[in-house]
């Protein structure tokens, strides 16, 4: 998947307590979509170590609104802690709105809201806001810059869409902050049939969200601190993982018998253990 064909992948799921404490771990076979591994690790976890009150913490691209549905109506309660795409927000801007911000560390703010079965809770960083806010004009410099390159150059209508494609993936989100007029199909390229202009109205949402980033959980009740220190557990854990790979260089690992590749995760969970 990570067009490593050299290297075995793995995927890891680590079982520590509420204070970020590491139990234990299981290991499954990677080169897998990340949303199809979820509901054997709830089975396997059941079956091995019982049955409990666990809260699992995930990105959002692992569960499935299906998997989500069958964690809240299980008998055991299976609770979970997961990153929500900020389109979501759309939905839930103004009833957030109304609630009021609680610092949870310097220069981070939280609020929650409870809407049906699930809670909600918005953090803001004033370090993401500026990084994002770093990215996104980066990339919309460069694709304006690129825009007005290509309006200059002699180019058939079907050209300039390739071109404008190949930009598009490059400017990823800043893309949908100009508004494009292309050509139509019998029309050549001009600078008046091939015009663009910045989008105000996306621009002001972009940079009301920016640094803002959405967890969703069916945990009633709580405090919205003590969900966001939840799941800075997982962020604290992946940092790890990145410095194994960046800071240490310990990478590419060139395993490929199975018993090392378990003897390798055995020794990188007790360095972690140490860590905690």
């Amino acid at each position: 998947r990570d067009k490593r064909s050299d290297c075995v992948q793995g995927v890891i799921a680590l079982i520590g307590t509420p204070d970020g404490l590491p139990l234990a771990y299981e290991v499954m076979d990677g080169n897998t979509s990340d949303k199809t591994t979820l509901r054997a690790f709830l089975a396997k976890i059941e079956t091995q170590y019982g049955s409990a009150k666990r809260t699992w913490v995930m990105d959002r691209g692992i569960p499935t609104e299906e998997v989500l549905a069958e964690m809240r109506a299980s008998p055991t309660p299976i609770h979970y802690l997961v990153g929500t795409p900020r389109g979501r927000l759309t939905k839930l801007e103004k009833a957030l709105s109304a609630k009021p911000w609680e610092d949870v560390r310097e220069s981070v703010r939280v609020k929650l809201i409870e809407d049906g079965e699930e809670t909600y809770v918005l953090a803001r960083s004033e370090a993401r806001r500026e990084k994002e806010q770093g990215m996104r004009r980066r990339r919309l410099r460069k694709l304006i810059k690129r825009l007005r390159e290509l309006q200059r150059q002699d180019l058939t209508r079907d050209a300039l869409l390739l071109k404008l494609g190949a930009a598009k993936k490059e400017a990823g989100k800043a893309y949908r902050l100009l508004t494009i007029h292309t050509p139509a199909k019998d029309q050549p390229v001009t600078p008046q049939t091939f015009q663009f202009s910045l989008d105000r109205k996306k621009l002001r949402a972009a940079r009301r969200r920016e640094g803002g980033y959405l967890l969703r959980s069916n945990i009633r009740g709580d405090h919205p601190g003590h969900l966001w220190r939840l799941y800075l557990q997982l962020v604290e854990i992946e940092q790890a993982f990145k410095e194994l790979k960046n800071d240490l260089s310990v990478r590419p690992i060139h395993h490929q018998l199975e018993t090392r590749i378990e003897a390798h995760i055995f020794v990188a969970f007790l360095a972690y253990c140490l860590m905690v």
